[in-house]
């Protein structure tokens, strides 16, 4: 695990807060991350020297704020080794990216009859608006089951005149689980488990079928190099707020060829190349899909959270997240009254949730929250998943780049303390 002292002195909240007058271990990044001074100054920055309206103004002050914004935009476009900015959509999150493809793209190219296929550990951002249009159009709504570790189960296609039933299963092949499939959408890292899923396979499957995909990137982004032209999405969605960026601001990447499948998701102000009283004209992409005032200083924090995580390397931001969380699940199912759920390999990312035997998730958070220890307690918007493993609620620790060994290991200390104390209560 690389040294975090000097990562964490970036991070105002993380010097300054205290809990119960104790110094904060903050262990809920999965669900937003905390914010380094560089975001904060670059926000600051925005307001008092470049607020202006971008692509109206013709005054000096407004061309300075559109070169800004569009900076950030080609900045999110390299982030991910997209093609072009203009690939790039800026929306309020990955839940807005998401719902814009479903209203934008899926509405549209869709037809009664048509399946969706989803997983079972997607995030509700990624399972009700497919209900919603599925309900709306008479679609169907397929499920990719998940196997005991929390991971993919991968089925056979029907054995073929040259397959031997003792043959041992190509465990790379999705098989039957693709009929009759006319569109994906699944999530690259579980935010409950933090399985890691093989996109780029999946997705390489699904185009020999000519199905479109989306992948939810909103756990990935932060902790994983991302190429899109590697990965070859259809779409793919992530949220700044999760990456050391602003809340309210998030990146679709739509692949070029399909803008011209896309209908408009909302309409008004900005996205227009002209109107009179009997129709309008909308500008070309991506612009027709911004409309209104965009979140102006989000993208800029944005692109300041994205020059930070790059001046530290992506690949180092995963090696140590990826080390520091199986560190903690290794030292959690050392403890007997733990269940720990997810992947039990070291294929995990950033988050690890578990059970104690006896204690709630929401009185564990709230016992270790005594001792300045923030955890999350809940379904994590993973409700079906939660019912799929047989439990109300998980208490879920999840880590980023300003985490460090000395706090996961405050954060096992407290919790063996807390099952100790609670033994001897009961």
């Amino acid at each position: 695990m690389s040294n975090t002292n000097n990562i964490k002195k970036d991070f105002p909240l993380l010097q300054e807060a205290k809990v119960k007058h104790k110094p904060l271990v903050y262990l809920d990044s999965a669900a937003t991350s905390q914010k380094p001074k560089q975001v904060i100054q670059a926000e600051k920055d925005w307001y008092e020297k470049y607020n202006a309206n971008i692509h109206r103004g013709v005054y000096e002050l407004a061309e300075q704020a559109t070169m800004k914004y569009e900076i950030a935009r080609a900045k999110a476009a390299k982030f991910i080794g997209a093609e072009s900015n203009r690939e790039i959509v800026f929306t309020r999150g990955a839940t807005e990216g998401i719902n814009l493809i479903s209203e934008a793209w899926a509405r549209h190219n869709l037809n009664r009859g048509d399946i969706i296929l989803l997983t079972e550990m997607e995030h509700h951002a990624n399972i009700v608006p497919w209900q919603k249009l599925a309900k709306e159009k008479g679609l169907k709504i397929k499920y990719w089951p998940i196997d005991e570790n929390g991971e993919l189960i991968t089925l056979q296609p029907p054995l073929s005149g040259g397959q031997q039933k003792n043959n041992p299963p190509d465990k790379g092949d999705l098989g039957d689980l693709l009929k009759g499939v006319k569109f994906i959408s699944l999530v690259h890292v579980s935010n409950t488990l933090g399985t890691i899923n093989p996109v780029t396979q999946i997705i390489k499957q699904a185009h020999q079928k000519n199905i479109p995909i989306l992948v939810d990137a909103a756990q990935s982004a932060p902790h994983l190099p991302i190429n899109v032209r590697k990965m070859q999405p259809d779409f793919l969605a992530f949220s700044g707020h999760k990456m050391l960026g602003p809340t309210g601001i998030g990146v679709l990447y739509v692949k070029r060829e399909r803008f011209a499948e896309m209908d408009v998701y909302q309409t008004g102000g900005d996205m227009i190349q002209s109107v009179t009283f009997k129709k309008s004209e909308y500008k070309t992409y991506p612009w027709k899909f911004e409309a209104g005032t965009q979140n102006l200083a989000g993208a800029i924090g944005l692109a300041s959270a994205i020059n930070y995580l790059q001046a530290i390397g992506m690949s180092v931001v995963s090696k140590h997240d990826q080390l520091l969380v199986n560190y903690t699940a290794k030292k959690l199912r050392e403890i007997p009254e733990v269940t720990v759920y997810g992947p039990k390999t070291i294929k995990r990312c950033s988050v690890v949730s578990f059970t104690v035997e006896g204690i709630h998730a929401h009185d564990l958070a709230s016992l270790l929250d005594e001792q300045g220890i923030c955890i999350r307690a809940g379904h994590h918007c993973t409700m079906p998943l939660h019912e799929k493993l047989g439990v109300s609620a998980t208490a879920r620790a999840s880590f980023y780049i300003y985490n460090d060994k000395q706090d996961a290991d405050k954060f096992i200390k407290a919790l063996q303390k807390i099952i100790k104390k609670w033994k001897q209560v009961m």
